[in-house]
């Protein structure tokens, strides 16, 4: 009942007319194929349950989290392309696993298609809601959606949405108390002296190479979340 209660507070910012956006906007159907391809191979694979889960994107795909950790029972659950409306759609698979921690982190790809800012912190807050309800003894952790930085060679335009990130990140901060769960200030770790994603930790300006892995890790190892 809590939670119940918790979730509906947070959903305190979101207005009627951005819920028929969100449904006018819903995305599954048109996941790409990768998607699908990804949940079949977690469905084959061995995992220990009260264990480390690392969960969005590309971004999170790209790292090789049981060599950062030196732990081979991290779990990534990371998927290229997916988005707010896909990670919702799989939560049962996560529910599942009845991590000890998990690390989410997503959002990007629902700004470059144009998805309101309104809809992407609902869907994020209900899947706390759902890791919250299916494994309470869970820790999460929502992790700030990454700046970028539209002037490395390559960077695809369509993720240039620095201004939706703050806003996005900014409620994200807000609302972990009253949601209870742990918000992590990656964004501002990650930036240059000119606000822009570092370029020594990107390969096109969105994307993270070997370096901002290791960054990424150093700052969650800084706050003892690691």
């Amino acid at each position: 009942m809590r939670n119940s209660i918790l979730f509906l507070i947070g959903l305190l910012i979101i207005t009627s007319s951005s819920l028929a956006q969100k449904r006018t906007y819903d995305t599954v159907p048109n996941l790409p194929e990768y998607y699908w391809v990804r949940l079949e191979k977690f469905k084959k694979e061995v995992t220990l349950p009260g264990k480390i889960v690392f969960l969005g994107n590309s971004i999170t795909e790209g790292g090789n989290w049981k060599r950062l950790l030196k732990d081979s029972t991290v779990i990534n659950r990371g998927i290229s392309g997916d988005n707010t409306f896909g990670m919702v759609a799989r939560m049962d698979e996560i529910v599942k696993l009845k991590p000890g921690s998990v690390f989410i982190l997503i959002g990007t790809n629902d700004l470059s298609k144009s998805i309101p800012n309104e809809a992407i912190i609902e869907n994020i807050f209900t899947i706390v809601s759902k890791i919250k309800s299916g494994s309470p003894k869970t820790k999460i952790f929502v992790q700030s959606i990454l700046p970028v930085n539209e002037k490395v060679e390559k960077f695809p335009q369509q993720f240039n949405n620095g201004s939706h990130i703050l806003i996005i990140n900014d409620q994200l901060s807000r609302y972990a108390e009253r949601l209870r769960y742990t918000y992590v200030d990656l964004y501002s770790k990650f930036l240059d002296d000119q606000g822009r994603l570092n370029a020594s930790y990107t390969h096109d300006g969105l994307h993270l190479n070997a370096s901002g892995y290791q960054h990424w890790l150093e700052v969650l190892k800084s706050l003892k979340y690691l």
